[in-house]
């Protein structure tokens, strides 16, 4: 990687943590691909040549017992998925340059490469370890065929994570009370040889990558407690069928395969190969991305030379696989002579209507579900990019979603657009002959200015916001000007006006693409543009638009509310019917919560869990809440859940757009002591500023309030 600023003069690559080949899609695991996606258009955008890859991951034990369930051979029933996901992904607008998986030639056979070259350089041992067994079975139990507690912070964990508690990684034999999956039996530990790789080697290298790495602010610092004293070593074999063989060549590997943390990310680097393979290596060199004169470089120290021969590698994740792609994975790469990670986005998680995603419960949006209720595919890049910054928590509801596309993409984008190119067209047949004005032409150089710092500090709700912005102020300008006034008396205004307004709806086209692909390409072609908005470069915001176009579509549709209502009814549907028939298992298996007379657990089991990053003191003080008290409280007109207060905090009296209409009665709100958050951006919603956020708890909207009668504006502490 170079370090420096996006442009540069070597490729990029971008790519997404490889699903798992043995479930369905759901808007949790969609968040990390609309995001790389996103990144990847606007990484070329600025003119930095990108690849997008990514790919299935085929092996592991939750696909081998998945698989047996169903009475498939593993492969069968992951190449099933596969192409489930490969079929899928296009009907969210998110095109990979490459989609592959890891069990196709390429990544077995550079796996088997990466593990010599770590065996020729020294960097694998043998030992013996304890490797939990299944008596009834007689065999070994790798990975996911055994669950137990975590040694580290005592939380159900499974065989090779704690992904319940604490999130560590968890190597063979450390998992304590162990359980076989297979009989439900409790395992016994037994020695057995294994291979690992000596991360003890990398330590030292490892604390200065992560100095220089660039990405959310968890990625960069969560791995440093994990490589701070003794680095343990990784094992890299299981007892299995199902994976890549550990290479015959290499003496001690006989009837081992190698861990799915091992070929899982090296299908990053095969992908990126097919795709050169594909377009051929003057369009894109993979190896200029990913390798680094192995043979002359091997085992030297970080230094400018390396930087300036290599490519810039980025990888979008979800935040419970920052270990593996900030610790094991670095180390994979520098072992073999591979190039390192520029940047680690690790993205947060996905809730539902304020509570966790959860399959078992059905408490999810499914990849398909969406699809099939005929929304537009743009509408959930938007709410998804723009829900939280990258790295926080995003929750998913149809009320939101709902308010969301009708106030910002219909009422703001759409009603900018739509009544800019109507105007234009009905009387001029397409864009005014009138230069654009020197106001407008910087506030779009301004919008240009921040895409590109957008993309360098990888802000993808802010890459997504830009457009909007240049929106509102279009609908704000056109508004102030009025050109239907203007056509009679001042027709040369009316037309400058309307030129102006033209060359904004062509700039958000061009800086909206990376996150609404398929709705700016729609609008480019309403402005009657030649080619594709993703050729063009961000110059062409400033271009003239053509001199003739049709006349335009609405770009947005509205959302109705009886489509939101079938759907929040299926949902909750669906909840309950897993609630119960869970609760029936439980029963039939004679563990029914509360048989302690305490039914803590269902009561608890749908919180949302604790946000993992901390915020330092400082960040705290950053907070300006305030005591305030309702004035009054008004319907906001075309939104079913909106209201508009007016709320007193001492110092003056606030603005604010709250959903509270369908859980508060209005009438009764005025006289209300809340609690104003009132260093909040402004927002615009339905045309109205809300200047705050009144703070409120749970699905009912519970809101804040202060024990005792403090005096307005007092600021929390």
């Amino acid at each position: 990687m170079s370090n420096d600023e996006f442009p540069t003069d070597q490729p990029a690559v971008v790519t997404c943590g490889l699903p798992y080949a043995n479930g369905d899609l759901h808007v949790g695991h969609l968040r990390t691909y609309v995001d790389g996606d996103a990144l990847s258009r606007a990484l070329r955008r600025i003119g930095q040549q990108t690849a997008f890859v990514s790919g299935s991951d085929m092996h592991g034990t939750p696909v081998a017992v998945n698989a047996a369930e169903e009475g498939v051979a593993p492969r069968e029933f992951a190449l099933d998925f596969h192409e489930t996901y490969a079929e899928t992904f296009p009907q969210f607008n998110i095109e990979f340059d490459n989609y592959g998986h890891t069990d196709d030639e390429t990544n077995v056979e550079l796996t088997q490469e990466f593990v010599r070259s770590w065996v020729e350089n020294d960097h694998v041992h043998e030992k013996e370890i304890e490797v939990a067994w299944d008596t009834e079975e007689d065999q070994p139990l790798p990975d996911r065929y055994v669950e137990g507690t975590c040694p580290y912070c005592g939380e159900q964990a499974r065989g090779d994570e704690c992904d319940e508690g604490c999130q560590r990684h968890l190597e063979p034999g450390e998992i304590e009370d162990p359980v076989s999956t297979l009989t439900g039996n409790p395992a016994e530990y037994r020695t057995r040889e294994h291979k690992f790789l000596r991360l003890a080697d990398f330590q030292e290298y490892l604390q200065g990558f992560l100095d220089r790495l660039e990405g959310t602010d968890n990625a960069q610092n969560q791995p440093r407690e994990w490589i701070e004293g003794e680095l343990q070593d990784l094992c890299i074999t299981r007892d299995m069928d199902w994976g890549v063989d550990y290479p015959e060549d290499v003496d001690g590997g006989d009837e081992l395969v190698l861990y799915v943390w091992v070929d899982a990310p090296i299908e990053y680097v095969a992908s990126t190969k097919q795709y050169t393979e594909r377009v051929g290596d003057d369009e894109y060199d993979w190896e200029a991305v990913w390798k680094i004169d192995r043979e002359e470089r091997h085992g030297t120290e970080w230094d400018d030379e390396w930087a300036d021969d290599s490519g810039e590698i980025i990888h979008v994740i979800g935040r419970d696989i920052i270990q593996h792609h900030a610790v094991f994975w670095p180390a994979m790469l520098r072992g073999a002579g591979y190039n390192e990670p520029r940047s680690i986005l690790a993205t947060g998680f996905v809730g539902i209507d304020g509570n966790a995603l959860s399959t078992s419960r059905n408490r999810a949006v499914w990849a398909d579900e969406y699809l099939d209720a005929g929304f537009h595919p743009d509408l959930f890049r938007y709410y998804i990019a723009t829900g939280a910054q990258i790295d926080t928590d995003v929750d998913f509801s149809w009320d939101r979603f709902q308010e969301r596309v009708n106030g910002e993409l219909v009422g703001n984008v759409g009603n900018f657009i739509y009544r800019s190119l109507l105007f234009a067209e009905r009387n001029y047949d397409g864009t005014p002959d009138a230069a654009v004005s020197d106001d407008v032409r910087g506030r779009i150089e301004d919008a240009i200015a921040d895409f590109e710092a957008a993309v360098r500090e990888y802000d993808i709700r802010e890459l997504a916001e830009i457009a909007i912005e240049l929106s509102n102020y279009g609908n704000e300008y056109i508004q102030r000007n009025e050109p239907w006034n203007l056509v009679d008396d001042d027709p040369d205004r009316a037309e400058q006006v309307i030129r102006d307004c033209v060359q904004l709806t062509k700039a958000v086209a061009v800086l909206m693409q990376p996150v609404l692909p398929g709705k700016a390409e729609r609008l480019w072609g309403q402005l009657g543009e030649q080619g594709s908005v993703a050729d063009v470069t961000l110059d062409s915001a400033l271009e003239a638009p053509p001199a003739e176009f049709g006349e335009p579509a609405e770009l947005f549709e509205q959302v109705e509310d009886d489509h939101i209502e079938a759907l929040n009814e299926e949902l909750q549907e669906r909840v309950e019917e897993a609630s119960e028939a869970s609760a029936e298992a439980s029963n039939e298996g004679g563990e029914a919560a509360g048989d302690d007379g305490d039914d803590e657990d269902a009561e608890t089991a749908d919180l949302q869990p604790l946000v993992e990053d901390r915020i330092s003191f400082e960040d705290f003080e950053g907070v300006d809440m305030r005591v305030g008290e309702i004035r009054s409280a008004e319907p906001v007109e075309g939104a079913d859940k909106l209201l508009r207060l007016e709320v007193d905090i001492g110092h003056e009296v606030r603005q604010v757009v709250a959903g509270l209409r369908q859980l508060h009665d209005a009438e009764k709100l005025p006289g209300t002591r809340v609690i104003l958050l009132a260093n909040m951006e402004k927002a615009e919603l339905f045309g109205i500023e809300s200047n705050g956020m009144v703070l409120a708890a749970g699905d009912e909207a519970d809101l804040l309030t202060t024990h005792e009668d403090a005096p307005l504006g007092t600021r929390i502490k």
